[in-house]
């Protein structure tokens, strides 16, 4: 990808507008854990990326990079670790992949940057690709888990219209970026 797209990508969309956007929700009991990390994962993202797009030396690239990938490997645990109810949907599944996938990408972007590959833009912008993926991951897993736990409570009966639907996150995000 040229200078000029990256520029394009960075102008479009921030990963600070997700930050953003995760802070303003009020989260649920269930998901408070997963959008704190959430929060520090996407803050790292737009810390790496900015520093990167930048074009600060290389040496303070890979610091952000090292750093991102110790808090992408941290949330990762954190995925592994959460209560049977995340793990039943489907999607969560494929966030964890996703996950994964963006280290494995974040590992080849950092690698090439040490050896000052000609590689590097691409690698940076498959990297932010998959970044950008992840979160949109991310955020349809918690749109699916607060639908799901969001129900009707076990107290009202069955007879009894449902109450109504709150925006779900997507949408939410959607309005906010104007979308």
């Amino acid at each position: 990808m040229t200078g000029t797209s990256d520029r394009q990508t960075g102008s479009l969309y921030e990963f600070a507008s997700v930050t953003r956007f995760l802070q303003q929700d009020a989260a649920s009991p269930d998901t408070l854990a997963l959008r704190a990390s959430l929060l520090s994962l996407s803050s790292q993202l737009e810390q790496a990326t900015q520093t990167r797009r930048e074009h600060h030396p290389i040496d303070s690239i890979e610091r952000q990079a090292a750093s991102l990938a110790r808090q992408a490997r941290q949330h990762q645990l954190q995925l592994t670790g959460m209560d049977s109810a995340w793990h039943g949907l489907y999607e969560f599944g494929a966030y964890q992949q996703a996950v994964l996938t963006l280290r494995k990408a974040l590992e080849h972007w950092r690698q090439s940057l040490r050896q000052r590959s000609a590689s590097e833009p691409q690698d940076f912008a498959e990297f932010e690709r998959l970044a950008w993926r992840t979160l949109g991951e991310a955020l349809l897993v918690l749109d699916l888990y607060e639908q799901q736990s969001g129900g009707r409570p076990a107290s009202i009966p069955p007879s009894m219209p449902p109450v109504a639907a709150r925006p779900t996150l997507l949408g939410r995000l959607r309005a906010w970026m104007g979308l």
